[in-house]
């Protein structure tokens, strides 16, 4: 069976909404589908007369913007391998992921070239700023020349008109590598994920037969686009169906955010759960938890017409035009999960990694069930490494199209990650019901072993621990053989409530008598201790364990 290519996918789109939006940069240009694909063939034009080969390496560092996802899609096209970074990594890191991956062309946002050294990188041919295209930085002498006869010689092999019925992409296999995505994680320095043009296009065809967009809806993109996530769902998936992407250019805090939901109205939202959280926390548990309200949502009649309420309030803050928000990138906190279950909410959690493009699960938010992940989608299969897996908790293990080719120049981690016919192990234990819903437990990494053998997951607790007064999150972990938990306090409550340090801690004292009282014995938190500042994170929110965990 021949399955249908992205490129394909991206080829027709263009074609089809030729003079319609396709990018937005938030409060500026905008580039519509015909002005990308003269934007893609200029830039195949530099890649061939700049030496670049099928299946070299072309990295790229910047914010979400107009001009990022044009260097993506043109890399792509041309069938180079992309090598997205993400823009909060260190210099350090940022030369290293270009040498580590062969890379022989680099576009990079102006500000972060700045803190750059060149001479550290010195397998490049070119440096592009991808703020205007302009040469940064070259080592072949003939690239200034190939860039002055770009702007019209790469319109001579269309009559000198390029038009939606001369616009032809090149024929990129399935199998080919489409990019090299190197994730921060969660256990220290990532490894280069290599993902086949085949696992892009399973995720962005599974999209197409659940997800009910159409050309011309309008989408916000926030999420990282160098992390698979958003990438796919905010970006790539749209696009091939003509939708117009509006990309917020700034590192978005989620009152900005917000705002451009409001304005835009998109037509799906993605969400990390800790937007979703901070949300709930801030705006509704202060509603439902005092005064009258406290007492009346206990009310039958009267609790459907406040809770109704605050479902339209909710829906109205992203926008008022979504069909659902899919959340992922972590768990989604139980409690607030109940709540929008309560509420009708129209929200689904989702599952995946980079390793898998990253799709590995999902459900629609009117079917999926309870604290579940959905169901695995089908271009994959699932297993629980567990002799019961409805009941005691495995490695959950994929197969399939959506499936990484291994990790670049690292056969060690792509035999320990993969097995010889082709399953992923996650790293993540879970259980399988009967109809097929996938429940996460937590990281294999995180879990930790209770004294009698009991497994702890220490997600669990956490999820407890950051709903109680003046927590704003927390990491547990094993230390001189108890369970202690570190947590970020909420200053802002602290200031407002003019707290001394003694007082403080009486409070956190609370605290964990009443999340002990909540969880068994062999999972009560000896201590609490206070940390100064927000855990570190990796782009999809999830704390960095490893750098606390010592």
């Amino acid at each position: 069976m021949i399955q249908e290519r992205y490129i394909a996918m991206l080829e027709g789109a263009i074609i089809k909404n030729w003079n319609m939006p396709a990018f937005t940069n938030y409060g500026g240009e905008t580039c519509t589908y015909s002005q990308l694909a003269h934007k893609i063939m200029w830039l195949h034009y530099i890649f061939k007369h700049s030496g670049i080969k099928k299946g070299d390496k072309i990295a790229l560092v910047g914010k979400n913007s107009i001009n990022w996802a044009i260097t993506f899609l043109a890399s792509l096209s041309y069938g180079a391998a992309v090598v997205p970074i993400l823009p909060d990594f260190k210099p350090d890191d940022i030369h290293h992921i270009v040498n580590h991956s062969d890379a022989v062309m680099f576009f990079a946002a102006q500000g972060i070239f700045d803190g750059l050294d060149e001479n550290k990188m010195p397998n490049l041919d070119a440096i592009f700023s991808l703020d205007d295209f302009s040469l940064l930085h070259k080592k072949k002498h003939n690239i200034p020349h190939v860039i002055a006869k770009s702007d019209q010689d790469y319109l001579e092999k269309f009559d000198n008109q390029l038009t939606y019925d001369k616009f032809k992409l090149p024929e990129i296999q399935n199998s080919d590598l489409a990019a090299i995505v190197y994730t921060s994680g969660t256990t220290g320095f990532s490894k280069g994920v290599m993902l086949p043009h085949n696992s892009i296009s399973a995720n962005i065809r599974y999209a197409h037969q659940h997800m009910p967009l159409k050309n011309g809806d309008k989408i916000v993109s926030f999420m990282p686009l160098a992390h698979s996530y958003g990438c796919a769902f905010e970006f790539l998936f749209p696009l091939s169906l003509g939708c117009h992407i509006t990309f917020l250019t700034k590192i978005p805090s989620p009152k900005i955010i917000i705002k451009a939901f409001q304005e835009i109205k998109p037509q799906l939202v993605l969400a990390v759960p800790l937007i979703i959280e901070k949300i709930y926390k801030k705006q509704i548990q202060p509603t439902i938890s005092s005064g009258m309200i406290k007492y009346l949502i206990k009310l039958p009649g009267i609790s459907t017409v406040i809770y109704n309420k605050i479902r339209r309030k909710l829906i109205d803050a992203f926008g008022g035009q979504f069909f659902e928000i899919v959340i992922g990138g972590a768990a989604l906190n139980p409690e607030v999960e109940l709540f929008l279950k309560r509420i009708n909410f129209p929200f689904t959690n989702g599952y995946g990694m980079t390793e898998c493009g990253p799709l590995i699960s999902y459900d629609s938010w009117r079917t999926s069930k309870p604290f579940s992940v959905g169901k695995v989608v089908d271009t994959l299969e699932i297993r629980i490494d567990s002799a019961d897996p409805h009941h005691i908790v495995g490695e959950i293990m994929v197969k399939g199209d959506n499936v990484m080719s291994g990790y670049y120049k690292n056969d060690q981690a792509t035999k320990t990650t993969m097995t010889e016919d082709g399953w992923l192990r996650t790293g993540d234990l879970g259980l399988l019901d009967n109809d097929g819903y996938i429940y996460i437990k937590g990281r294999s990494k995180n879990m930790i072993l209770g004294a009698s053998g009991q497994n702890i997951y220490p997600e669990e607790i956490e999820a407890i621990l950051n709903n109680l007064p003046l927590v704003n999150e927390s990491v547990v972990m094993k230390k001189n053989n108890k369970l202690i938990a570190l947590i970020y306090p909420d200053y802002e409550l602290v200031d407002a409530e003019q707290m001394n340090e003694a007082r403080l801690m009486e409070l956190i004292e609370e605290n964990r008598k009443v999340l002990n009282a909540k969880l068994p014995l062999y999972s009560a938190i000896s201590k609490i201790e206070i940390y100064p500042e927000e855990f570190e994170k990796t782009p999809t929110k999830k704390i960095k364990r490893f750098l606390y965990n010592v």
